[in-house]
């Protein structure tokens, strides 16, 4: 049999294994801001591309166009992530901090407050209230459990900006480069630009489906018609206003 601890985790018996070993880590700061860079990458440039080359623009135009549109979006995607996460941790950090002046100032109510979360999970009330008083011995064990049951955050790991701005600036790079590249090896038709970056799009969703429960042809489809979408729409943009602007 697995022990349930009050706050809802397992325990594990004599040689036993804890269930969260066997779980990927959802709480990292690199994922999101790597699937939405590299995604992002892939459709704007494509779509920057197809609607400068749709307008009738040279081709070392249409790779001039692409670069400035890596170049430009990898930065504004880094510095919107590194802003982002580290307000986000600045909140976090200021509500915790009220968080512990709280409990230095009344820390009866803060452990009753603790026992009534735990009641409200399941635990009879003299369990609750015991283990609330046991957690709230210590001080820095104290605000570190408030901070989890009351904030829904872990204090020991919050994300890094600098992590989620340099994931996001090199998986920009990575996808704007796909319909760059060809361009700067010297191909003159739009049409293997946007081969390579649906191919990718495609492969970039599949990918992504195995963080997920969704199949890989449906995410890599998804992925597919989106950016094909955006690509096609400035493609017609571009046609119709032409070079003349």
């Amino acid at each position: 049999m697995t022990a349930q601890d009050v706050s809802g985790s397992a325990v594990p018996g004599p040689g036993r294994v804890l269930p969260d070993e066997h779980h990927r880590d959802v709480t990292g700061g690199w994922v999101r801001p790597a699937v939405f860079g590299v995604m992002d990458g892939l459709v704007s440039n494509t779509a920057l591309i197809a609607g400068v080359a749709g307008g009738g623009a040279a081709p070392r135009t249409v790779a001039l166009a692409g670069l400035a549109g890596l170049v430009a979006g990898a930065f504004s995607m880094a510095t919107g992530e590194y802003v982002s996460v580290a307000s986000q941790a600045e909140l976090t950090r200021a509500e915790i901090e009220v968080e512990k002046t709280e409990l230095a100032r009344n820390p009866a109510a803060e452990q009753a407050e603790l026992a009534a979360i735990y009641r409200k999970r399941g635990v009879d009330a003299a369990t609750a209230a015991e283990v609330a008083r046991q957690l709230s011995l210590d001080p820095e064990q104290a605000w570190r459990v408030h901070a989890r049951e009351e904030l829904g955050v872990d204090p020991d790991d919050l994300p890094s900006p600098w992590t989620a701005a340099g994931s996001s600036f090199a998986a920009f790079t990575l996808g704007a480069l796909v319909p760059l590249l060809p361009y700067v090896l010297g191909v003159s038709s739009l049409l293997v630009p946007v081969l390579l970056a649906l191919l990718a799009l495609f492969a970039a969703g599949a990918l992504v489906s195995r963080f997920t429960d969704r199949a890989a042809l449906y995410s890599g489809g998804r992925q597919l018609v989106l950016g094909g979408a955006a690509a096609a729409l400035t493609y017609a943009i571009g046609s119709a206003v032409g070079t003349g602007v």
